[in-house]
């Protein structure tokens, strides 16, 4: 956790793990992502690819970003092609929950973007937010240029010799490779669940909430 409050904030954790629903339908859809490619400033969008704990947190928080366009849960940097959700959870894919961010680099930077994915989570625990145990928790920023790569390893640089965290960080750093959608349900699960499942109550409801009471002033127009 952060021992500066005044200059870091971090939300805090779940109390309980991501609860599965196998019984779903499964719609499976893979988008290769060329791993390294140049910083194009005259781009319309860009993508983000963050993996920082359950999905159904992190996408009730990125998509209320001023600037993000998209904000899609899915799976990435394992070895098992279309993998299921099920058999993320099993830790044998390799995959971490993660989420890709498409966002108007003129409206919101990557930097921001780093900023709240810091911020939101605790990159100091291995394999594990909260009561969220497992691989497929890990904290990870997947770089898609070589400007995403050099500001993710500055700014993690930076907080370790700051001093900010108790322990060190250990987001891991990697060139992004093939994201795989996850199944139609999980999609904004939390705008569709928020008053079915306890889990939303009573762990992404109150990250939300102290999210946006941080980053007020970056949040959509309502």
């Amino acid at each position: 956790m952060f021992k500066h409050m005044n200059s870091f904030i971090i939300i805090a954790m779940g109390l309980i793990s991501c609860l599965q629903n196998p019984t779903q339908k499964t719609n499976m859809t893979d988008n290769t992502i060329d791993p390294v490619i140049p910083a194009d400033t005259n781009a319309k969008t860009d993508t983000a690819t963050f993996a920082n704990g359950c999905f159904w947190c992190t996408e009730a928080i990125f998509e209320q970003l001023e600037g993000v366009i998209s904000a899609t849960s899915g799976y990435t940097d394992g070895h098992v092609a279309n993998p299921t959700y099920k058999e993320v959870c099993t830790g044998e894919t390799g995959h971490a929950e993660c989420l890709q961010i498409v966002y108007d680099p003129k409206k919101i930077s990557f930097d921001e973007l780093l900023e709240v994915f810091w911020k939101t989570h605790d990159p100091t625990t291995l394999n594990r937010q909260g009561a969220d145990v497992g691989s497929q928790y890990r904290s990870g920023i997947y770089y898609h240029n070589a400007e995403q790569k050099e500001k993710a390893e500055k700014y993690k640089s930076e907080l370790d010799k700051s001093g900010a965290f108790d322990n060190p960080i250990v987001t891991e750093i990697k060139p992004a490779s093939t994201f795989y959608i996850a199944e139609d349900y999980h999609q904004q699960y939390f705008e569709n669940n928020e008053n079915q499942n306890p889990y939303c109550k009573m762990v992404v409801r109150p990250k939300v909430d102290k999210f946006k009471k941080v980053f007020k002033d970056k949040l959509k127009k309502q």
